[in-house]
């Protein structure tokens, strides 16, 4: 029992919920891959893959987690640079082979993924982490009682609005939930109400435009606009969620809305405890249910009460995160725990509602137990870093109370009872040292 809290430290609550999210992925990923399954011909092949992402994602968790906190200002000035040279590469190339060193793919008209090394990999998913942590880290600085520095807002547009803008054309909805967590971010970090408003104001204006401006001009046209090859893609989505009309079951067009059809036929096949798990009728038809679908996969065979456990998981995780960031004695950790829980739960909500009917359909896994290469990783440093600030959080408990008891029995407080490589109170918003 020592070595497993020596090992695993940090909330043990997000402990908990991080490994329920696993043990959920392993067994829905499992059930929902027969199309993968029936392509390959090889029934473990699947699960392995996936199974060996999560172990990876452990192994991440654990050795991330043990990092200070203040050392995660480092990755944006990494992954952003990075993250927008292949960005740029995505839009400026629809296929692209260099040797064995660089390949890119469009599929389905989307471009996302690039292969470098061998590797594949999202750039979109790097691009979301550099620009949490970086909303995070100006955010903390110059924090006073009457809120954020001034120049806390436009250096956050210039990051987040460069980043959001390069992802945009090939992922819409990555773009549109990143920007969103970016302005509650925003919000909770004391950012002056008079300019929040604008800018919400602004988007919501450009909003209306563009759906206006889609729906008035001809899919012709607006496949010959430059970066606007899913303008016709967006169009129709948003038309068939708007679409009011009853169709009937016998004139229902299962052909061209199959992803959504049998989604909701899972949902609506199921029942309070499900069919059980591998007992899953529509993940033989539907294309992506161990990945963007996955959620009326779990509905189906875990019922609605098996839905109901995921979303308070997540709701739970969220909740959590709020609580670490108030024991956050100093800004930066507090706006970095509180950035990651909205991006893991905003996407998760996305998904869900997708499943569900509740949204347009977006493509947007879900985090933790989407069957995922990158994404999977990426959302394991996620935790990590709640764990790394939660982990601070106890150190510095632990320490005033040893300060407490020394100060009691008037003795000096013993020297292994600091630790040199996290920051102590003193220093209290002075996270700008390793800038």
């Amino acid at each position: 029992m020592d070595l497993l809290r020596n090992i695993f430290k940090g909330d043990k609550v997000v402990w908990i919920i991080f490994l329920c999210l696993c043990l959920i992925s392993v067994v829905e990923v499992f059930s929902a891959s027969s199309t993968l399954i029936y392509t390959s011909g090889n029934h473990w092949a699947p699960i392995t893959r996936h199974a060996s992402f999560l172990v990876g994602g452990v192994v991440i968790v654990i050795f991330f987690h043990y990092i200070p906190y203040r050392w995660f200002q480092v990755f944006p000035r990494v992954l952003l640079p990075v993250a927008g040279v292949f960005l740029v590469l995505l839009l400026a190339f629809d296929n692209l082979h260099l040797g064995g060193i660089l390949v890119i793919e469009k599929t389905n008209e989307a471009g996302r993924w690039v292969k470098f090394l061998g590797l594949p990999f999202q750039p979109s998913e790097f691009a979301k982490m550099g620009v949490i942590i970086a909303t995070a880290y100006y955010l903390s600085r110059g924090q006073t009682e009457e809120g954020a520095s001034p120049k806390a807002f436009k250096q956050i547009l210039k990051v987040a609005g460069i980043t959001c803008l390069l992802i945009l054309p090939e992922n819409y909805s990555t773009g549109a939930m990143l920007f969103g967590v970016v302005f509650l971010m925003m919000i909770v970090g004391r950012i002056q109400t008079r300019k929040l408003l604008k800018l919400g104001g602004s988007l919501l204006a450009v909003v209306v435009l563009f759906v206006g401006f889609l729906f008035v001009t001809p899919d012709d046209t607006l496949e010959q606009i430059p970066l606007g090859h899913r303008f016709t893609t967006v169009k129709a989505r948003i038309a068939n969620f708007a679409s009011s009309e009853e169709v009937p079951p016998s004139k229902y067009d299962i052909k061209n809305n199959g992803q959504v059809g049998h989604a909701r036929i899972a949902v609506a096949t199921s029942s309070l405890l499900g069919k059980g798990p591998g007992n899953s009728v529509q993940r033989d038809f539907l294309s992506q249910a161990y990945s963007d679908f996955i959620f009326a996969i779990i509905i189906e065979e875990l019922g609605l009460a098996g839905g109901g456990f995921v979303v308070f998981l997540y709701l739970w995780l969220l909740i959590r995160c709020w609580r670490i960031a108030n024991r956050c004695e100093r800004t930066f950790p507090a706006f970095l725990v509180l950035g990651v829980g909205l991006i893991l739960v905003t996407q998760a909500i996305f998904n869900m509602m997708v499943a569900v009917g509740l949204a347009p359909v977006t493509g947007q896994p879900l985090p933790l137990i989407s069957r995922g290469g990158t994404s999977t990783l990426i959302n394991c440093v996620y935790i990590s870093i709640i764990l790394s600030v939660s982990r601070y959080n106890q150190q510095q408990e632990e320490l005033r109370q040893a300060e407490a008891a020394a100060a009691a029995a008037r003795q000096p407080l013993p020297a292994e009872a600091v630790n040199p490589a996290e920051p102590s109170a003193p220093s209290l918003n002075n996270d700008d040292e390793l800038a």
